[in-house]
C-alpha cells in the first residue's frame, strides 16, 4: 500500500474530504503489525469556517504571518501533516492538514471500516462487535493506537499514513452538516458512504 503524496492534500479541503472516502488509514504498529481501515466518513474545516480551530487567528496579508494563540496555528502546516487534538479530556481526534502551506485547512477522519488488525483493535477498545471498533473519530484513534505523539507527524509516510484505496462513486456518497458543532452548521461538509455500518451514529448539527 503506497501512501498518498502530499500533492493529494495540497488541494481545496472540501475536495480532499470527499476524495478521502475509500482511501485507507494505515498504522504500521510496532507491536500489533499493520492496522488498516477504509475511510468511510470525513468532515472538512477551513480557515474561514467559524467551526475551525484557526478561525480566531489572523494572518498578515503581505507576509502571511499568523498571529494568535492555540493549537489552531498548526493547521497552517504543510499538506499531509497530522493534526491531533483532545476532546472531552479523553478522546484524541485525527485530522490531516490540507491546502497549501500557510493556508489553514484540515479533514477530520470520522470513521473507518476495519480491514486488518481487528484482534488488536478489539483488545484495545474492549469491545467484541467489529461495528463498534471504529465507527466514530474517538473510537478509531483508540483502535489504531493514535494519540498526541502523532500530532504534526507526516501522514504521507509510515508508520501512520493515508494510502490509496477503492474509489467511492457519487451514488454511494451522502452529505450532511457536521456533527458536534455549534457554528457553521449550514455547511454540508460531512461526507460518508451511504449505508455503511461503520459510519458514526451522531446527529448532524444542522
Amino acid at each position: 500500500m503506497e501512501p498518498l503524496p502530499a500533492s493529494f492534500f495540497d488541494r481545496p479541503t472540501v475536495q480532499v474530504a470527499r476524495e478521502l472516502l475509500g482511501c485507507r488509514l494505515v498504522h504500521k504498529h510496532p507491536e500489533a503489525g499493520q492496522l488498516v481501515g477504509r475511510i468511510v466518513e470525513t468532515e472538512a474545516y477551513t480557515e474561514d469556517d467559524p467551526a475551525c480551530h484557526a478561525s480566531h487567528l489572523s494572518k498578515d496579508p503581505e507576509t502571511g504571518a499568523v498571529s494568535g494563540r492555540g493549537r489552531g496555528r498548526d493547521l497552517f502546516a504543510a499538506p499531509g501533516t497530522a493534526y491531533v487534538y483532545l476532546i472531552y479530556g479523553m478522546h484524541w481526534l485525527l485530522n490531516v492538514v490540507t491546502e497549501s502551506e500557510g493556508t489553514a485547512g484540515a479533514v477530520l477522519i470520522r470513521a473507518v471500516e476495519p480491514q486488518s488488525g481487528t484482534a488488536f483493535m478489539r483488545e484495545t477498545r474492549g469491545v467484541h462487535r467489529d461495528v463498534d471498533l471504529t465507527n466514530g473519530p474517538g473510537k478509531l484513534t483508540d483502535a489504531f493506537d493514535v494519540g498526541e505523539d502523532f500530532h504534526q507527524t507526516d501522514l504521507t509516510a509510515p508508520p501512520l499514513c493515508v494510502a490509496d484505496g477503492r474509489s467511492v462513486q457519487e451514488h454511494e456518497v451522502t452529505r450532511s452538516s457536521r456533527i458536534g458543532i455549534s457554528k457553521g452548521v449550514g455547511r454540508l461538509w460531512r461526507w460518508f458512504v451511504a449505508g455503511n455500518r461503520f459510519v458514526s451514529n451522531g446527529t448532524p448539527s444542522g
